[in-house]
């Protein structure tokens, strides 16, 4: 359904409209944010990874850093020493109590918070307001496969139907079949009603790491 030129060009005037709207809002509170992240742990304030954008073309998310500067470490040695631990990683590529995390970056990902700055990817036309979540070039060969050609065809969202459907306590193919679903079966009040389950999500900390 997305793949329509006229549905694309609907949700491009959504996603830009809004997205602009909202950091005007937020711009004091993200900047809060950014003072309280520099001042308690060492490294920059916001973190870049390569994911999978539409077509599954590579670009720079940004996020604000939850992690600290040695976090590659410290979860290697986790993943050494905790065999729990080690097939919890292979199997969603997330841990329920992440070594990785600093006090501060736990809370930003629990309001989802962290993921405030993503609204620049979307004003460069990288991502959406809603889509299927970015996953790297890993998870699309690991899980994905040759579901990506579908997922993929749109932009990523910064929030989707799975952060709204149970996030964490979800399974990866749950998580895929989800993706496919909202691909096929968009319309421009869908968005709207994820946009509104995701603030009840997020304030009441649902299915957060």
């Amino acid at each position: 359904n997305l793949a329509h030129p006229l549905n694309s060009y609907l949700k491009l005037v959504f996603d830009y409209s809004l997205s602009a709207a909202l950091l005007v809002a937020i711009a004091l509170p993200m900047a809060a944010m950014a003072i309280v992240i520099k001042l308690t742990s060492r490294g920059p304030v916001l973190y870049r990874h390569e994911r999978m954008g539409r077509l599954c073309a590579p670009f720079q998310c940004i996020k604000f850093r939850t992690m600290y500067a040695d976090a590659d470490q410290r979860l290697e040695q986790i993943l050494k020493t905790d065999p729990d631990a080690r097939n919890e990683w292979e199997s969603k590529q997330k841990l329920p109590n992440d070594p990785r995390i600093t006090p501060v970056g736990r809370l930003l990902r629990k309001t989802s918070m962290d993921e405030l700055p993503q609204m620049f990817n979307v004003l460069k036309g990288e991502m959406s307001l809603i889509g299927p979540r970015p996953v790297t070039a890993k998870e699309i060969d690991d899980h994905y496969k040759e579901m990506a050609k579908h997922c993929f065809q749109v932009l990523p969202g910064i929030t989707g139907l799975w952060q709204v459907s149970g996030r964490s306590n979800t399974s990866y193919d749950y998580r895929i079949a989800l993706d496919s679903w909202y691909v096929r079966n968009w319309n421009i009040w869908l968005d709207i009603v994820i946009l509104l389950k995701t603030v009840k999500v997020v304030f009441r900390k649902e299915g957060a790491m």
